[in-house]
């Protein structure tokens, strides 16, 4: 008797072990700090070479599953992140801290293309609206649920710097393994086209609708990673709360709203949808800003939790707007420009903060940045109301 193949939700699952070891460094970031001595730039900067992995895979090999198929880069990009959990297993200093955290960036990369893919082609016809929401929720909530495990077990169980990675090894384990169940969704009969790099592109056509979509990406993501690079540094400096567990509850938090707003937008158009998503991760940093003025846990919770609904509902909004906008033979590499500017959102600003830490303090860098993100998404927002655009 033929046995039924796992079907978009193994797909979804795989994907979620996947995105779940990118943020496991981020509750402990602080026991690294006492342990090999360095500072918070420092920190910014390992965590942002994670999105340059990120950038570098979408650029270079965004495009490979499309050529080789969706099992063979979903198990390249499950072993690149085994690689990576392994150094920081055995990490004795900031090289293999680095070197875990490129690994980490190459694999996320890999899984956000092909892993969103995989669970799209393996939805029945009558679900592809539920395996694109089973997607996002797999990618953001894998996100999440890496800091929140982090957190629990180096709070609460012992070796805080090597079982989470331990844990994660396992985890990939089984997701080789269920991936190499998943059917083959990429069937070629004509000859294999070059696997030249992708690359990225923005056709003339569809730039008005780009560039508002794009700086809010990156103001979204610039939201994300401070959560994800400095939260708790900021929570431990700022607000005396040194609870690991509680810092991955927070982060979690963060990445959960996210996946609220992604949904929330499919009850609303994507050109409000955009406008709106901006105006509440305006709040949602008024909130945090205050939670550093006021040295409170529970505004910065709920800033974080304001924040990320805002940044899921304008992502999700310039995803499907610049997706309808570009022409189809060049929708894969506009899509990948889109990600980039998210990555860089990511990485840059947050090294910014790690700068200003040396000058001004965890407290006042913090104010400081979230000024300038809600002067870039005040001004997206003023954009939009002035030339609304159109798909």
């Amino acid at each position: 008797m033929k046995h039924p193949r796992p079907g978009y939700l193994a797909a979804a699952a795989v994907f979620t072990a996947g995105m779940l070891g990118t943020t496991l460094p981020t509750p402990l970031y602080g026991l690294y700090r006492q342990q090999i001595g360095f500072s918070e730039l420092t920190v910014t900067v390992v965590f942002a070479v994670y999105a340059a992995g990120v950038i570098a895979a979408l650029l270079l090999a965004g495009n490979l599953s499309d050529t080789l198929g969706r099992r063979p880069i979903l198990l390249s990009a499950t072993a690149l992140g085994a690689a990576s959990a392994l150094f920081f297993i055995f990490e004795q200093g900031l090289p293999q801290l680095f070197t875990g955290r490129i690994l980490s960036g190459f694999s996320a990369g890999l899984f956000s293309g092909t892993a969103t893919a995989t669970v799209l082609d393996l939805a029945p016809p009558g679900r592809r609206a539920r395996a694109a929401f089973a997607a996002t929720a797999a990618n953001m909530g894998g996100l999440g649920l890496g800091a929140l495990l982090s957190g629990i077990l180096a709070q609460y169980a012992p070796w805080p710097l090597k079982l989470p990675f331990l844990v994660h090894l396992a985890l990939l384990a089984a997701a080789a393994a269920v991936t190499w169940m998943l059917p083959e969704t990429v069937h070629r009969t004509r000859p294999r086209p070059s696997l030249r790099p992708q690359g990225m592109t923005i056709p003339p056509a569809v730039r008005a609708v780009f560039v508002p979509c794009a700086l809010a990406a990156f103001a979204g993501f610039s939201v994300l990673g401070l959560f994800t690079a400095v939260a708790p540094d900021f929570m431990a400096t700022v607000l005396d709360v040194h609870n690991l567990a509680v810092a991955g509850a927070v982060v979690f938090s963060v990445f959960c709203a996210s996946t609220a707003g992604q949904l929330l937008m499919g009850s609303i158009s994507p050109a409000k949808a955009l406008p709106l998503g901006c105006a509440v991760l305006v709040l949602g940093l008024l909130l945090i800003g205050a939670s550093l003025l006021e040295e409170s846990l529970p505004i910065l919770i709920l800033g974080a939790v304001t924040g990320g609904v805002g940044q899921g509902l304008s992502f999700r909004a310039g995803l499907t707007m610049i997706g309808t906008a570009a022409p189809e033979l060049q929708r894969s590499a506009t899509l990948s420009a889109f990600f980039v500017f998210a990555y860089v959102g990511i990485s840059l600003p947050v090294v910014g903060v790690g700068a200003l830490t040396q000058e001004l303090g965890v407290r006042d860098a913090g104010l400081v940045f979230a000024g300038c993100v809600i002067l870039l998404v005040t001004a997206v927002t003023t954009y939009l109301k002035l030339r609304p655009p159109t798909t």
